[in-house]
């Protein structure tokens, strides 16, 4: 086989690998569930106060 076919024939390979991989990362993290948002205690509060008052 020469070179250029080579070359196409990994390049396929691992443009499926990723393709193959991907999708089982996206049905890894759909099997989870659903995503829950952080508890609005651990985002820290004054902080937030402190921008919406217009300080700092």
């Amino acid at each position: 086989m020469d070179r250029p076919k080579w070359v196409a024939v990994v390049t396929g390979a691992i443009a499926l690998t990723l393709g193959i991989g991907y999708l089982l990362l996206v049905q890894f993290l759909d099997f989870r569930g659903e995503f829950l948002p952080a508890p609005v205690s651990s985002l820290g509060l004054q902080m937030l106060t402190s921008y919406g008052n217009g300080g700092i």
